[in-house]
């Protein structure tokens, strides 16, 4: 069974019941150890204990008559094993108590009569942490794709994007977060499940069930394919991030096709990611979509995750890579050159323009995929996602630098 392992720790046998019900009702975190007491010293047999059922979060409860027990038990626990969260349950009316538990080493200080609710809040804001440091140690990297306004072409940069990873960099999964999903129709596949049967199951949901609701593609590209039907999708917070934290551990990319959603979920998905394509075209309405899109993703969030990719480009005389830039508020990463006569049976017959090896917009994925690949992480998880003009001019005789590159296509 996935979830986050927990112990508990209280110097009150009565509360221990109390938070092993409150932790059952999260339905994201398992309780392996259980103990009555803290540890004692560096050498306490319990430390051991904790480290050995390989806990990611320890509950230590505060009892207000013997604040000071359970502050040094933190700092002990901190200073042992420092990669494992502690969450601090104490009262709310003593801040002396909540600022002591925080500099001894706690993550979240929770009230102690906290409902389920806030607890699973809690976790949920650990899982999303824990996915974006495991992206940025370079485990997994999640790319979210959305458009700037309908038909821009989210869904075929998704696709194509990933089966180009897949190539070079094996070990790829793409999600299908449309209400209807049209990426089975570019892959030319039948799922018999998807995601929505994922989120109907998530309270059970372990490696090999997720493996079985996927869609294996012909060079090995995994689906977990939108909805067949119209199908309004808008799960939790703590959904996502439990689904999230399954599938970052078991691929190398998660290439998620966001499409057109303008909702929470876009917002969550996008927090959840390393970085954010929003595919846009080089006219006046997608590119005055694209500046409101990235406002809409990114607000609240003070990162900058969001990046343009400019699908079916053609340059437009007089306007300039940095006037794109300033009416949309977003930087440019990167140029599709259009070729329709191309794309378009592709999609008709679901093989996607990636696998090809001669055609101009087919060598621009490529090179879209290697950028994604090769970019650094920061402590965040974000991508250093800047172009550099540099690697494309040490590739001048070859025709495809110049479609791909963002800085000289416009030339």
């Amino acid at each position: 069974m996935h979830g986050i392992a927990v112990t508990l720790l209280t110097e009150d046998k009565e509360r221990l019941t109390v938070l092993q019900h409150r932790l059952e009702s999260t339905q994201i975190g398992r309780n392996l150890f259980a103990h009555v007491g803290f540890p004692a010293s560096p050498t306490d047999p319990v430390l051991r204990q904790i480290q050995d059922v390989r806990s990611e979060v320890v509950l230590v409860d505060i009892d207000p008559q013997n604040v000071q027990r359970a502050i040094h038990a933190i700092e002990m626990i901190h200073g042992s094993t420092a990669e494992i969260a502690i969450f601090a349950i104490g009262t709310m009316d003593n801040p002396e108590t909540i600022v002591s538990a925080m500099r001894a080493g706690a993550r979240e200080y929770l009230e102690r009569n906290a409902s389920a609710e806030s607890v699973m809040d809690a976790f949920t804001r650990f899982a999303s942490a824990r996915g974006r440091s495991r992206n940025a140690s370079g485990r997994a990297r999640v790319l979210v794709v959305t458009n700037a306004k309908g038909g821009s072409g989210a869904t075929t940069v998704a696709v194509n994007t990933a089966i180009a990873l897949q190539e070079s960099h094996p070990n790829v999964l793409l999600v299908d977060f449309a209400h209807l999903g049209h990426t089975a129709l570019h892959l030319n596949v039948r799922p018999s499940f998807g995601l929505f049967d994922a989120l109907q199951n998530l309270h059970r949901m372990d490696t090999s069930l997720l493996q079985g609701l996927m869609t294996s593609c012909k060079n090995g590209l995994q689906l977990l394919a939108g909805p067949q039907q119209p199908q309004v999708l808008a799960p939790a917070v703590a959904e996502l991030a439990r689904l999230f934290d399954l599938m970052v551990a078991q691929f190398r990319y998660v290439v998620v096709d966001c499409s057109n959603r303008v909702d929470d979920t876009a917002r969550v998905l996008c927090d959840l990611s390393n970085a954010v394509l929003m595919v846009a075209q080089a006219d006046v309405v997608s590119l005055w979509s694209a500046g409101r899109m990235r406002s809409f993703l990114e607000e609240g969030t003070g990162r900058d995750r969001v990046r343009l990719v400019l699908n079916r480009y053609k340059k437009i005389p007089g306007f300039s890579d940095e006037d794109v830039e300033a009416a949309t508020n977003c930087k440019i990463l990167w140029k599709v050159p259009n070729n329709h006569q191309a794309i378009a049976p592709a999609i008709d017959k679901g093989a996607p323009i990636a696998s090809h090896e001669t055609v101009d917009v087919a060598r621009s994925f490529r090179g879209l995929a290697n950028l994604l690949a090769d970019a650094s992480a920061s402590s965040e998880g974000s991508l250093d996602l800047v172009y550099h003009p540099e690697k494309s001019d040490s590739k001048k005789k070859s025709p495809a630098s110049f479609l791909m590159s963002p800085a000289r296509a416009g030339q």
